[in-house]
Protein backbone atom coordinates (compact mmCIF):
# COMPACT_ATOMS: atom_id res chain seq x y z
CA UNK A 1 0.00 0.00 0.00
CA UNK A 2 2.82 2.40 0.88
CA UNK A 3 4.49 1.63 -2.44
CA UNK A 4 1.26 2.52 -4.25
CA UNK A 5 0.94 5.73 -2.22
CA UNK A 6 4.53 6.70 -3.05
CA UNK A 7 4.01 5.89 -6.72
CA UNK A 8 0.88 8.09 -6.93
CA UNK A 9 2.57 11.02 -5.17
CA UNK A 10 5.55 10.79 -7.52
CA UNK A 11 3.19 10.70 -10.53
CA UNK A 12 1.42 13.82 -9.26
CA UNK A 13 4.65 15.78 -9.02
CA UNK A 14 6.24 14.37 -12.16
CA UNK A 15 3.39 15.96 -14.12
CA UNK A 16 1.83 19.40 -14.06
CA UNK A 17 -1.14 18.29 -11.93
CA UNK A 18 0.45 18.56 -8.50
CA UNK A 19 2.12 21.89 -9.15
CA UNK A 20 -0.98 23.30 -10.84
CA UNK A 21 -3.30 22.41 -7.94
CA UNK A 22 -0.94 23.76 -5.28
CA UNK A 23 -0.10 26.82 -7.38
CA UNK A 24 -3.72 27.76 -8.16
CA UNK A 25 -4.71 27.38 -4.51
CA UNK A 26 -1.85 29.55 -3.25
CA UNK A 27 -2.21 32.22 -5.94
CA UNK A 28 -5.95 32.66 -5.45
CA UNK A 29 -5.74 32.72 -1.66
CA UNK A 30 -2.82 35.19 -1.77
CA UNK A 31 -4.72 37.48 -4.13
CA UNK A 32 -7.90 37.55 -2.04
CA UNK A 33 -6.17 37.70 1.36
CA UNK A 34 -3.43 40.24 0.63
CA UNK A 35 -3.91 42.10 -2.67
CA UNK A 36 -7.50 42.39 -3.94
CA UNK A 37 -9.47 44.96 -1.88
CA UNK A 38 -12.56 43.50 -0.27
CA UNK A 39 -14.02 41.86 2.79
CA UNK A 40 -11.47 39.01 2.66
CA UNK A 41 -8.41 41.26 2.47
CA UNK A 42 -6.63 40.88 5.82
CA UNK A 43 -4.74 44.22 5.87
CA UNK A 44 -7.89 46.09 4.81
CA UNK A 45 -9.89 44.41 7.57
CA UNK A 46 -7.74 45.93 10.30
CA UNK A 47 -7.99 42.75 12.37
CA UNK A 48 -5.33 40.03 12.66
CA UNK A 49 -7.33 36.98 11.67
CA UNK A 50 -7.02 34.09 9.21
CA UNK A 51 -10.79 33.63 9.01
CA UNK A 52 -10.89 34.71 5.33
CA UNK A 53 -8.57 31.82 4.41
CA UNK A 54 -10.83 29.29 6.07
CA UNK A 55 -13.92 30.78 4.45
CA UNK A 56 -12.36 30.71 0.98
CA UNK A 57 -10.48 27.39 1.12
CA UNK A 58 -13.49 25.01 1.22
CA UNK A 59 -14.83 26.57 -1.98
CA UNK A 60 -11.46 26.37 -3.74
CA UNK A 61 -10.98 22.76 -2.68
CA UNK A 62 -14.47 22.05 -3.99
CA UNK A 63 -12.91 22.25 -7.47
CA UNK A 64 -9.24 21.54 -6.85
CA UNK A 65 -9.65 18.27 -4.93
CA UNK A 66 -11.85 16.69 -7.65
CA UNK A 67 -9.20 17.82 -10.16
CA UNK A 68 -6.71 15.73 -8.19
CA UNK A 69 -8.90 12.68 -7.69
CA UNK A 70 -10.60 12.47 -11.08
CA UNK A 71 -7.78 10.42 -12.61
CA UNK A 72 -6.94 8.17 -9.66
CA UNK A 73 -9.09 5.25 -10.81
CA UNK A 74 -10.72 6.54 -14.00
CA UNK A 75 -7.34 6.74 -15.71
CA UNK A 76 -6.48 3.20 -14.60
CA UNK A 77 -9.79 1.92 -16.00
CA UNK A 78 -9.40 3.77 -19.29
CA UNK A 79 -5.84 2.58 -19.76
CA UNK A 80 -6.70 -1.01 -18.84
CA UNK A 81 -4.16 -1.01 -16.00
CA UNK A 82 -6.69 -1.38 -13.18
CA UNK A 83 -6.97 -5.14 -13.61
CA UNK A 84 -3.18 -5.37 -13.71
CA UNK A 85 -2.94 -3.33 -10.51
CA UNK A 86 -5.49 -5.55 -8.78
CA UNK A 87 -3.53 -8.68 -9.69
CA UNK A 88 -0.65 -7.46 -7.55
CA UNK A 89 -0.45 -8.76 -3.96
CA UNK A 90 -2.71 -5.95 -2.78
CA UNK A 91 -6.20 -6.24 -1.39
CA UNK A 92 -8.97 -4.01 -2.70
CA UNK A 93 -8.81 -2.02 0.55
CA UNK A 94 -5.07 -1.48 0.14
CA UNK A 95 -5.58 -0.15 -3.39
CA UNK A 96 -8.34 2.19 -2.21
CA UNK A 97 -6.36 3.43 0.79
CA UNK A 98 -3.15 3.88 -1.21
CA UNK A 99 -4.95 6.02 -3.79
CA UNK A 100 -6.83 7.93 -1.10
CA UNK A 101 -3.73 8.75 0.96
CA UNK A 102 -1.96 9.99 -2.17
CA UNK A 103 -4.79 12.42 -2.86
CA UNK A 104 -4.85 13.64 0.74
CA UNK A 105 -1.07 14.07 0.70
CA UNK A 106 -1.21 16.40 -2.30
CA UNK A 107 -3.95 18.51 -0.70
CA UNK A 108 -1.96 18.68 2.53
CA UNK A 109 1.16 19.79 0.66
CA UNK A 110 -0.83 22.61 -0.96
CA UNK A 111 -1.93 23.75 2.50
CA UNK A 112 1.51 23.80 4.17
CA UNK A 113 2.73 27.05 2.49
CA UNK A 114 -0.26 28.91 3.96
CA UNK A 115 1.55 28.74 7.30
CA UNK A 116 3.34 31.83 5.96
CA UNK A 117 -0.03 33.58 6.19
CA UNK A 118 -0.29 32.42 9.79
CA UNK A 119 3.15 33.84 10.57
CA UNK A 120 2.26 37.11 8.83
CA UNK A 121 -0.94 37.52 10.84
CA UNK A 122 0.95 36.63 14.03
CA UNK A 123 3.50 39.40 13.36
CA UNK A 124 0.89 41.93 12.22
CA UNK A 125 -1.13 41.63 15.42
CA UNK A 126 -0.87 44.34 18.05
CA UNK A 127 0.71 43.30 20.30
CA UNK A 128 2.60 40.67 18.29
CA UNK A 129 1.02 37.25 18.71
CA UNK A 130 -2.36 38.58 19.79
CA UNK A 131 -4.35 36.15 17.63
CA UNK A 132 -6.68 33.30 18.44
CA UNK A 133 -4.24 30.43 17.97
CA UNK A 134 -6.77 27.82 19.08
CA UNK A 135 -9.29 28.86 16.44
CA UNK A 136 -6.60 28.97 13.73
CA UNK A 137 -5.25 25.50 14.49
CA UNK A 138 -8.80 24.20 14.83
CA UNK A 139 -9.61 25.65 11.41
CA UNK A 140 -6.54 23.97 9.90
CA UNK A 141 -7.63 20.63 11.36
CA UNK A 142 -11.16 21.19 10.09
CA UNK A 143 -9.88 22.06 6.62
CA UNK A 144 -7.72 18.93 6.45
CA UNK A 145 -10.67 16.79 7.51
CA UNK A 146 -12.92 18.53 4.98
CA UNK A 147 -10.35 17.91 2.25
CA UNK A 148 -10.26 14.29 3.39
CA UNK A 149 -14.00 14.01 2.76
CA UNK A 150 -13.68 15.69 -0.64
CA UNK A 151 -10.89 13.25 -1.55
CA UNK A 152 -12.96 10.21 -0.56
CA UNK A 153 -15.89 11.50 -2.63
CA UNK A 154 -13.62 12.20 -5.61
CA UNK A 155 -12.06 8.75 -5.41
CA UNK A 156 -15.53 7.19 -5.36
CA UNK A 157 -16.70 9.09 -8.46
CA UNK A 158 -13.41 8.25 -10.18
CA UNK A 159 -14.19 4.56 -9.64
CA UNK A 160 -17.54 4.88 -11.42
CA UNK A 161 -16.32 5.94 -14.85
CA UNK A 162 -13.45 5.88 -17.31
CA UNK A 163 -14.01 9.54 -18.18
CA UNK A 164 -12.03 11.94 -15.99
CA UNK A 165 -14.27 14.93 -16.81
CA UNK A 166 -17.37 13.00 -15.79
CA UNK A 167 -15.65 11.95 -12.55
CA UNK A 168 -14.68 15.58 -11.92
CA UNK A 169 -18.20 16.94 -12.47
CA UNK A 170 -19.81 14.25 -10.30
CA UNK A 171 -17.33 14.92 -7.50
CA UNK A 172 -17.90 18.69 -7.60
CA UNK A 173 -21.69 18.26 -7.49
CA UNK A 174 -21.61 15.68 -4.70
CA UNK A 175 -19.08 17.64 -2.62
CA UNK A 176 -21.14 20.81 -3.02
CA UNK A 177 -24.28 18.96 -1.94
CA UNK A 178 -22.52 17.65 1.18
CA UNK A 179 -20.96 21.01 2.05
CA UNK A 180 -23.73 23.50 1.29
CA UNK A 181 -26.57 21.74 -0.50
CA UNK A 182 -27.98 20.10 2.60
CA UNK A 183 -28.36 23.56 4.17
CA UNK A 184 -30.59 24.50 1.24
CA UNK A 185 -32.60 21.29 1.58
CA UNK A 186 -33.08 21.93 5.30
CA UNK A 187 -34.48 25.40 4.56
CA UNK A 188 -37.35 23.98 2.48
CA UNK A 189 -40.70 24.17 4.30
CA UNK A 190 -41.41 20.48 3.69
CA UNK A 191 -38.31 19.53 5.69
CA UNK A 192 -38.72 22.10 8.46
CA UNK A 193 -39.37 19.44 11.10
CA UNK A 194 -36.14 17.65 10.21
CA UNK A 195 -33.97 20.70 9.49
CA UNK A 196 -31.63 20.19 12.45
CA UNK A 197 -30.94 16.57 11.50
CA UNK A 198 -30.40 17.45 7.83
CA UNK A 199 -28.03 20.31 8.69
CA UNK A 200 -26.10 17.97 10.99
CA UNK A 201 -25.50 15.65 8.03
CA UNK A 202 -23.75 18.46 6.13
CA UNK A 203 -20.03 19.12 6.28
CA UNK A 204 -20.29 22.86 6.95
CA UNK A 205 -21.93 22.41 10.35
CA UNK A 206 -18.99 20.34 11.61
CA UNK A 207 -16.38 22.46 9.83
CA UNK A 208 -17.64 25.62 11.53
CA UNK A 209 -17.72 23.84 14.87
CA UNK A 210 -14.06 22.76 14.67
CA UNK A 211 -13.08 26.21 13.35
CA UNK A 212 -14.06 27.70 16.69
CA UNK A 213 -11.09 25.89 18.19
CA UNK A 214 -13.04 23.24 20.07
CA UNK A 215 -12.17 19.71 18.92
CA UNK A 216 -15.38 17.80 19.65
CA UNK A 217 -15.20 14.02 19.29
CA UNK A 218 -18.61 14.07 17.58
CA UNK A 219 -17.15 16.11 14.74
CA UNK A 220 -14.17 13.77 14.41
CA UNK A 221 -16.47 10.74 14.31
CA UNK A 222 -18.61 12.49 11.69
CA UNK A 223 -15.67 13.09 9.36
CA UNK A 224 -14.28 9.59 9.94
CA UNK A 225 -17.71 8.10 9.24
CA UNK A 226 -18.25 10.00 5.98
CA UNK A 227 -14.73 9.20 4.74
CA UNK A 228 -15.13 5.52 5.62
CA UNK A 229 -18.54 5.42 3.92
CA UNK A 230 -17.23 6.70 0.60
CA UNK A 231 -14.10 4.56 0.74
CA UNK A 232 -16.31 1.54 1.37
CA UNK A 233 -18.43 2.51 -1.65
CA UNK A 234 -15.26 2.76 -3.74
CA UNK A 235 -14.16 -0.70 -2.61
CA UNK A 236 -17.62 -2.05 -3.45
CA UNK A 237 -17.31 -0.66 -6.98
CA UNK A 238 -13.91 -2.33 -7.36
CA UNK A 239 -15.29 -5.61 -6.02
CA UNK A 240 -18.18 -5.48 -8.47
CA UNK A 241 -15.79 -6.53 -11.23
CA UNK A 242 -15.93 -10.03 -9.71
CA UNK A 243 -19.73 -10.26 -9.79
Amino acid sequence: MLALWKKEVVIFFSSVTGYLVAGVFLIITALFLWIVPGSMNIPYGGYASLDPLFILAPWLYLFLVPAVTMKLLADEKKGGTLELLLTHPLSDWQVVLGKYLAGVTLVFISLVPTLIYFLSVHLMASPVGNVDHGAIWGSYIGLILLAGVYTSVGLFTSSLTENQIVAFVMAVVLCYFLYDGLQAVASLPIFRSYSSAIIYLGIEEHYQSISRGVIDSRNIFYYAGVITFFLALTRTVLCSRKW
